[in-house]
């Protein structure tokens, strides 16, 4: 008889962790999730709501359904200004804006404009900016469907929870999330790639646990033997990394950076998984769309709902541990790479300025670098 295996369970942090990603991945399929708290809530994201979600969404929901969208979205929907300290807002929906029509129009700037009628504002509910957190997380606009839930399926009593298949996460879990999955990421893989320009590299890929999302560190050398090593954190741009988009400079800066540091002999080049400042692809090619109307990087990143930059920081100082690099130099024109690096105990011994020249098509995109995001260029 084979021997019994002890059953592991996973800790509290796992749990916790995976509560969250299958809860966004449920979001991404367009099926309702129950986010508890104080006052629970049904979600389902404006993206992906179907005629399928929306029917899960009313049998389950009481009182009266609305879009939670980020204040800057709302009022470009409005058209009023919104003068609130408030980060969200929510616009009721009447069962002719209960349609995915509808919903696509309110939440995505780039879609063709068809409402029925004019939406009006209500008051969001307390946990209005983890259900915006939720949707963030699984790449989705930041435009979600929400109304409070049947008491029965809120204390997960009835038979009708079983039946939809209705998963729950906690408030406190999603706004926990960005911090949990940082310092819980894991070293999984290496092996030696030798690139163009720098033969001595090796690619060590990390994996935020109960997720696909992976990141990529670049050695050239032996740079955890040098007491402060050339460093740069890189953000993955598949448009311009790949495609070589003459829209960014980030294909120049990638290459650049791993032919600087070959030149030095060693260094590190983090490839963080956070497309768009951290908005995801899909939403980047919106704000592309948007950047082509009239509006600047900034601004079209906001008209989506989205921060000007949502990228995490502790991902990149948990990966330097991992790899035994406490002190470094950073390459980059980016204050706020530096200021987030040492707030999360990273020793930034200076900064190497790495500036690409315009190609004449981004132009203005480099001109937003400087003159909004504060960067260090020319």
């Amino acid at each position: 008889m084979a021997a019994t295996v002890p059953l592991s369970l996973p800790d509290a942090t796992a749990l916790k962790l995976r509560a969250v990603h299958r809860a966004a991945s449920e979001l991404r399929r367009g099926t309702p999730v129950l986010m508890t708290g104080t006052e629970p809530l049904v979600l389902l994201p404006a993206e992906t709501a179907g005629a399928r979600g929306l029917a899960e969404f009313a049998a389950i929901a009481v009182g009266p359904a609305m879009l939670l969208l980020a204040s800057v979205r709302a009022a470009g929907v409005l058209h009023t200004p919104i003068d609130s300290d408030q980060s969200v807002q929510a616009i009721h929906l009447t069962d002719s804006l209960f349609a995915p029509e509808s919903l696509s129009s309110l939440a995505d700037p780039t879609a063709e404009q068809l409402l029925p009628e004019p939406p009006v504002r209500v008051d969001a509910p307390p946990s209005a900016s983890a259900a915006l957190a939720l949707t963030k997380l699984a790449r989705l606009l930041p435009a979600v469907v929400a109304a409070p839930v049947r008491a029965d399926i809120a204390a997960c009593a009835g038979g009708d929870a079983a039946r939809l298949g209705l998963l729950s996460v906690s408030v406190d879990d999603v706004l926990s999330y960005p911090l949990s999955m940082a310092v819980n990421i894991v070293r999984v893989a290496e092996a030696a790639v030798p690139l163009e320009g720098a033969a001595d590299a090796r690619v060590v890929a990390f994996r935020a646990p109960d997720s696909g999302i992976e990141h990529l560190a670049i050695l050239v050398g032996k740079p955890e033997t040098v007491e402060a090593p050339l460093v740069r954190l890189h953000s993955e741009c598949f448009t311009g990394d790949l495609l070589g988009s003459l829209r960014c400079d980030c294909g120049p800066q990638l290459r650049g950076a791993i032919a600087r540091m070959a030149e030095e002999g060693a260094g590190v080049l983090l490839y963080l998984a956070q497309e768009g400042r951290g908005i995801g692809l899909v939403n980047k090619l919106r704000a592309y769309a948007l950047q082509d109307s009239g509006l600047d990087t900034l601004d079209a990143n906001r008209a989506l709902g989205w921060g000007g930059d949502e990228r995490n920081y502790l991902v990149a100082a948990t990966m330097l541990g991992e790899l035994g690099i406490g002190r470094l130099r950073l390459l980059t024109n980016n204050p706020d790479k530096m200021a987030a690096l040492a707030a999360c105990g990273v020793d930034v011994a200076g900064r190497v300025a790495h500036v690409m020249a315009p190609n004449g098509v981004n132009d203005g995109y480099l001109a937003t670098k400087n003159a909004r995001f504060g960067h260090m260029l020319p």
